[in-house]
């Protein structure tokens, strides 16, 4: 599984378009929990400064000491990759329990994923579940597509498939290209919707643009048992769902 540093630049009301350095370190040495961030962030990305994930963890740490969530989210991100300090699974746990805590959507989803994999902690699908669906109802499509496969699986949720139906299509209209895949195989396999192969080849088509090869296998399935008058519909369906960025897909 996949973790997720978030990299946006996070400068409140303070912005400044054109980040100088000197000025940065500054306002970083002086306390600001912003600028200790961004400095964070300039040496995480080498943005500005040479690329030195030991000064990151650094001023990451000193943000995130108070209380800023992004930063405790990206050292959190740090101790789980071993990137600028040795590789902790403890140490991330903590840092993402606090922005978490805080409503960061990244730390949320990592928390999940550090239950649902028994990193740092017991393996806990109940738990991983928890922190997806607050990741999910902020709109993050990477926990939308990890809560369907809970419901779809039963882990740590009872297995239901109009639900995972449900959070698969909430990240497949964000563009996850894995959540396409798998949505157009319920609509293929008629679990927890209504069996519709149309709609399974719009889907698999989403996926397969995205370069899913799963999906351009499983599309090399579906078309022969279609017909010439359903595929023709199927792809007049896919060019306006595609055209539309998959907000008309149906």
């Amino acid at each position: 599984m996949r973790y997720i540093l978030l990299l946006t630049v996070l400068l409140a009301s303070n912005a400044f378009a054109a980040p100088d350095f000197e000025e940065i370190m500054a306002q970083a040495k002086r306390g600001d929990a912003i600028a200790q961030f961004n400095l964070g962030l300039m040496y995480d990305n080498g943005e500005g400064v040479t690329e030195n994930d030991v000064e990151a963890v650094k001023w990451y740490r000193k943000a995130a000491d108070q209380g800023h969530a992004i930063a405790q989210s990206n050292l959190g991100y740090m101790y789980d990759s071993g990137e600028g300090v040795p590789e902790n699974d403890a140490e991330a746990l903590k840092w993402y329990r606090k922005a978490a805590d805080q409503g960061d959507v990244g730390a949320q989803y990592n928390l999940g994923v550090k239950y649902g994999n028994g990193e740092g902690v017991p393996e806990n699908d109940a738990e991983a579940v928890k922190w997806y669906r607050k990741a999910a109802d902020q709109g993050y499509a990477q926990a939308q597509y990890n809560l369907a496969l809970a419901y779809y699986k039963g882990d740590g949720v009872p297995k239901n498939d109009a639900e995972a139906v449900k959070w698969y299509r909430k990240a497949a209209d964000q563009g996850y290209a894995q959540a396409q895949n798998w949505l157009a195989f319920m609509y293929a396999k008629g679990e927890g919707v209504p069996e519709n192969n149309i709609r399974a080849y719009v889907w698999w088509s989403m996926a397969k643009t995205q370069g899913n090869a799963d999906a351009s296998n499983n599309l090399d399935i579906l078309k022969p048992g279609m017909t010439k008058q359903q595929i023709s519909e199927a792809q007049a369906l896919a060019a306006q769902c595609y055209e539309s960025n998959y907000k008309d897909c149906d």
